[in-house]
């Protein structure tokens, strides 16, 4: 894969915290997608393959006999690329090139935020690995911002058992944002800011409106 990245204009991800909404959101891109006549695929991250799926529970849900074993940054950080590659080459690559639109629950922005700001891992090694395992940007990225203490208190109150990130500290989950907030200040044309602390239909209605003014520009292209 080439060493540039390129910026797909049907490529849509989601980005933000815990507790910041994205399942609702993702499917309110969906249905309007789907109301203008596009085929929509909805995927994840990470997983998104059966492959990548399988990887996807070793990072965040590993079985009882590696439970134990401490997962260090620097592998959960290969491990999150390797199942990315498997999903840019089998899902998203293909369903681009059909024509289709791609909506992801989350993308390599991800990796900065999480293995990046929350694990200290350094960004330049985050970039290489982009350049060469991806070599994809979403056209659209809509970061969901909500403050950590009223995320967190959403996803506790889920019915889940929470898996490896979602045990960490407040201050992982600080950093987690603060670095989603700076790439979405040095990247505007690419991400749009949501306020994630609204009710649920607002930040959906909100994500919708922002799609479609993004398609509005597209064409006008």
């Amino acid at each position: 894969m080439s060493s540039a990245l390129l910026r797909h204009p049907r490529f849509v991800s989601l980005e933000g915290g815990e507790g910041a909404g994205k399942t609702t959101a993702i499917n309110a891109i969906y249905a309007a997608l789907r109301a203008r006549g596009h085929e929509v695929v909805l995927t994840r991250e990470p997983g998104g393959t059966p492959l990548a799926e399988r990887i996807r529970a070793i990072v965040l849900k590993p079985d009882a006999d590696i439970a134990d074993e401490p997962l260090s940054a620097e592998a959960e950080l290969l491990l999150v690329f390797a199942a990315r590659a498997q999903h840019v080459r089998q899902i998203i690559q293909p369903a681009l090139q059909r024509g289709a639109y791609v909506v992801t629950d989350r993308f390599t922005d991800s990796s900065y935020a999480y293995q990046g700001g929350g694990r200290g891992l350094e960004a330049d090694w985050i970039a290489d690995l982009e350049r060469r395992v991806v070599g994809l940007l979403p056209g659209l990225t809509l970061l969901l911002d909500v403050d950590v203490d009223v995320g967190r208190a959403r996803a506790n109150s889920r019915d889940m058992w929470p898996d490896r990130i979602e045990n960490e500290q407040d201050d992982f989950f600080q950093r987690v944002r603060e670095v989603f907030r700076d790439r979405a200040r040095h990247d505007a044309q690419r991400f749009a800011l949501i306020d994630a602390s609204q009710p649920q239909d607002r930040v959906a209605a909100d994500v919708v409106a922002r799609v479609e003014q993004w398609l509005q520009e597209q064409e006008r292209a």
